[in-house]
């Protein structure tokens, strides 16, 4: 199972809103607002196919007022957890 995160950059104002619809996709595990950087949001997906992150991707970018995206995929094998 692969693990990927998301950072999303929007126009400004509408986080709230756009957290609200990516929650309803299918496949995003965690949705967070995010201070300190360009992006506003990051998301975790877990899954098994590199066709469904694509797809959820996609979906993402169709959302209004979503301006980027940025796609990280973990190294399986190379997370610590405490």
């Amino acid at each position: 199972m692969s693990t990927s995160y998301v950072l999303i950059s929007c126009e400004l104002g509408c986080e709230s809103a756009i957290m609200d619809e990516i929650r309803t996709i299918r496949g995003v595990e965690e949705v967070c607002g995010i201070y300190g950087c360009s992006y506003d949001i990051i998301i975790k997906v877990t899954d098994d196919s590199q066709y469904r992150l694509e797809n959820i991707i996609r979906n993402i970018r169709r959302i209004t007022k979503v301006k980027s995206t940025q796609t990280m995929i973990a190294i399986e094998g190379k997370r610590i957890i405490r």
